[in-house]
């Protein structure tokens, strides 16, 4: 379904900004909807390297603290989305930008997706690390101490 969304949304976003500026142009006039289409790009800029700079620190710590960084990952490659989409020239894609770049969204945005993963933990992802509610599975054995008797 989404395969055939996208050539749609290829074929059809562009064609939906430039009605946008029409409209807009119409509007405000010429200049002005220049100055926002630049205005949009700059603030995608700064908005990105401040944001940017807070999820690596929340990466960081997270990573100090033992805790898998899922959500900042997240929260990362979204500011990321974001600000390549205000660089963008465009109404449209400046509003989604802009959207991502609102933490309510991007934590909406985390728990659609947490609803439809399934998180397995398979233990030893740190060396020393055991999974507290099974033993231990792994056998060590010498040459000696394993042997063959012929049964399957």
């Amino acid at each position: 379904m989404l395969r055939r969304l996208i050539p749609l949304l290829i074929l059809v976003l562009p064609l939906a900004e430039i009605a946008c500026f029409i409209v807009i142009g119409r509007r405000i006039g010429l200049f002005a909807t220049l100055s926002l289409v630049v205005l949009s790009a700059i603030a995608g800029v700064v908005l990105m390297r401040i944001q940017g700079f807070g999820v690596l620190t929340r990466l960081r710590q997270s990573g100090q603290d033992g805790r898998a960084p899922g959500k900042e990952m997240l929260d990362a490659a979204m500011i990321m989305i974001a600000g390549i989409l205000l660089l963008i020239p465009g109404f449209l894609t400046d509003i989604l930008g802009l959207a991502l770049f609102l933490p309510p969204v991007r934590t909406f945005l985390w728990n659609r997706l947490m609803r439809n993963i399934v998180v397995v933990d398979i233990g030893g992802a740190r060396p020393g690390s055991q999974s507290k509610t099974e033993p231990q599975r792994t056998i060590d054995l010498d040459e000696s101490d394993f042997h063959r008797d012929g049964r399957p």
